[in-house]
């Protein structure tokens, strides 16, 4: 048998992400993960304080270091669906408001980490944002799980920090495996940020 002969590429399946409830003090350990993402972008300190934090925060890894576990599924993050951004630091924070047949609907808040220049978010976690949205499109209309095949985002204007926002995502059309999402976000009044179409491609089954 040859080295590869055998071997199951598992890059194409998805782990099985099922709802958790988190010890208490989990929500504030994430919202005070935020913060110190905030902090890091933001300060503008001497070499002590620097070098307090450095510690302070080597501390806090090792205190978590045994709990580390090896698989993607493991631990609250990312499974805990009512915290922002499904409980996981490092998701831009946002809530559904809306999941039905029709599509998505979330409020979502840009922070000082996501900062792009000028008071403005990042082209990048705009794209990332919708990007972590378009399996939940994919989802509530009921359809298999699919991976991105396609995104082009189109900034239609600045998209401020420490604003709640609204995302709304739908599928326009489905052709086998393939389907057409797009989603927008956009201010509370409606004025548009910006704008993303994307094909998503539903996953085999394992033994096809």
């Amino acid at each position: 048998m040859s080295d590869t002969e055998g071997i199951v590429d598992r890059r194409a399946e998805f782990p099985k992400f099922t709802p958790v409830t988190p010890p208490p003090s989990y929500g504030a350990f994430v919202e005070a993960m935020r913060d110190l993402m905030d902090l890091a972008v933001a300060s503008d300190a001497d070499d002590a304080a620097y070098a307090l934090a450095a510690e302070q925060i080597r501390r806090a890894s090792a205190t978590l270091a045994p709990h580390r576990e090896a698989t993607e599924a493991a631990g609250p993050a990312s499974r805990v669906p009512e915290l922002p951004g499904r409980g996981n630091p490092m998701q831009i924070p946002w809530r559904m408001e809306r999941f039905d047949d029709d599509g998505i609907r979330s409020i979502v808040r840009f922070r000082r980490a996501h900062l792009g220049g000028h008071s403005a978010a990042h082209g990048g976690m705009i794209a990332q944002l919708f990007d972590e949205h378009l399996g939940w499109i994919v989802y509530s209309g009921g359809h298999p799980i699919a991976r991105t095949a396609y995104l082009k985002v189109d900034y239609r204007k600045v998209t401020p920090l420490d604003t709640d926002l609204v995302l709304d995502g739908w599928i326009e059309r489905v052709e086998g495996r393939k389907m057409f999402v797009r989603a927008t976000l956009a201010t509370p009044d409606g004025t548009l940020l910006a704008e993303c179409e994307a094909l998503m491609i539903a996953l085999l089954p394992h033994n096809a």
